[in-house]
């Protein structure tokens, strides 16, 4: 059986950090879409032994043999030590490390896939879902791969009905990342403690992506993670320069960056003008979904 699932880039279009709960986690309320032309491939071949091959323009900076694919193959192995596993290739097209859920989005794929292989397991929803909170707090939301309001940690979900999505540029500098990037990020952001679940505000009013609603809704990683990595201002700088846009903002804890405009061609030609200023830089126009 050969099987294959595509993961989408995750976008961070609103997030706030409520605080820090005592296990850790940050307690957090994000709107999250997904971008539908920018993203990893991968491919389930149930035919060979259980495996993991990375290839693709960003294979290299993974590093070691060890990622979220890899864990997620693993974990549903001993969840249900009868399923059917296989070997995966990931085609490694997303940069790494870049506040795009490009691991958690691969890790999410993978179990899609492993799903998909194992229908005799495929219903138990809250089993998949609880495999997904375990590798990761944003690999819930990249499982369902559809627009959504995450809270917790991450792993309360409440899928949204797409009103008239906007199209994006999301750009990367391709920057070397600090070691521990995200832990860094929260450090500077040094959110207070939080010892209650706090009441999650509606993520947009009335359900309706309106850029009013999300320009109320900041990203609160972006001035520590700014700070972290200076360049982050340089690729928001870049981004509302561009002729149409309407928003430009930090995805995550970065150091990627999105615009937003009306339509896919004024995202296309805005990317066509930062390829030129900027030829290093990563940048991918794209449809969301």
């Amino acid at each position: 059986m050969h099987l294959t699932e595509r993961a989408c880039a995750k976008i961070n279009l609103t997030l706030r950090i409520r605080g820090r709960r005592p296990d850790g986690f940050h307690e957090l309320s994000s709107l999250v879409v997904f971008a539908a032309d920018a993203a990893d491939t991968l491919l389930l071949d149930t035919t060979r032994a259980a495996g993991v091959t990375v290839t693709g323009p960003f294979a290299s900076d993974l590093g070691g043999d060890r990622n979220l694919v890899t864990a997620a193959v693993e974990t549903v192995a001993t969840t249900w030590p009868a399923a059917l596993v296989g070997h995966v290739t990931l085609d490694k097209a997303l940069p790494v490390a870049a506040g795009i859920g490009g691991g958690s989005a691969d890790a999410a794929a993978t179990l899609r896939l492993l799903r998909r292989a194992n229908p005799a397991y495929a219903g138990d929803r809250a089993a998949w879902h609880a495999i997904a909170t375990a590798l990761g707090s944003d690999v819930p939301v990249c499982l369902e791969s559809r627009l959504s309001h995450m809270s917790g940690r991450g792993e309360r979900l409440s899928p949204l009905t797409p009103q008239a999505l906007l199209a994006a540029v999301l750009v990367n500098p391709r920057v070397a990342v600090p070691a521990g990037k995200t832990g860094a990020v929260f450090k500077a952001l040094a959110a207070a403690m939080v010892t209650h679940q706090p009441d999650q505000p509606p993520p947009v009013a009335g359900h309706q992506l309106t850029l009013a609603a999300l320009a109320g809704s900041p990203n609160d990683l972006e001035a520590p993670a700014t700070r972290v990595m200076p360049v982050i201002a340089d690729v928001l700088a870049a981004l509302r320069s561009t002729p149409d846009v309407r928003l430009a903002r930090l995805s995550g804890a970065g150091p990627t960056c999105f615009g937003l405009y009306d339509r896919l061609a004024q995202a296309e030609t805005a990317a066509a003008h930062l390829a030129i200023r900027h030829p290093t830089w990563w940048i991918a126009p794209t449809r969301l979904t």
